[in-house]
């Protein structure tokens, strides 16, 4: 089993950033591939970015050019840059695990981290 705990979320001005991580604990022999989604209130949730398991990276549109995602498999911990925030990149910040391989079919989610972007 997998656990992951996000942090570094906050409330920042338009302009300002933010570094998300998301620590990872447990064993997993299903890769390391991981995403960002997020959830905005009454919306649902959505992709963010994701980095898989041979470093290759995408990218909502909404976050290109602005956002990047990292990973140190040595500290099993994933990041997501995010600079020139925007109002509409409030939300809540979700990593979760990308399985791949055989019998690798569970996927697990962090608790998430409140991002709030005011203009």
């Amino acid at each position: 089993q997998v656990h992951l705990v996000e942090s570094g979320g906050g409330s920042v001005q338009a302009g300002g950033s933010l570094r998300l991580s998301c620590a990872a604990s447990g064993y997993t022999h299903c890769g390391t591939g991981m995403s960002w989604y997020r959830q905005a209130p009454g919306k649902e949730r959505e992709f963010v970015s994701a980095i898989d398991s041979n470093g290759r990276r995408s990218y909502a549109d909404s976050v290109k050019g602005r956002f990047t995602i990292s990973q140190d498999n040595m500290k099993r911990t994933l990041y997501l840059q995010m600079n020139s925030l925007k109002p509409e990149d409030t939300a809540m910040y979700y990593c979760k695990t990308d399985p791949t391989g055989w019998g690798c079919s569970v996927v697990y989610w962090g608790q998430g981290t409140q991002v709030t972007v005011s203009s």
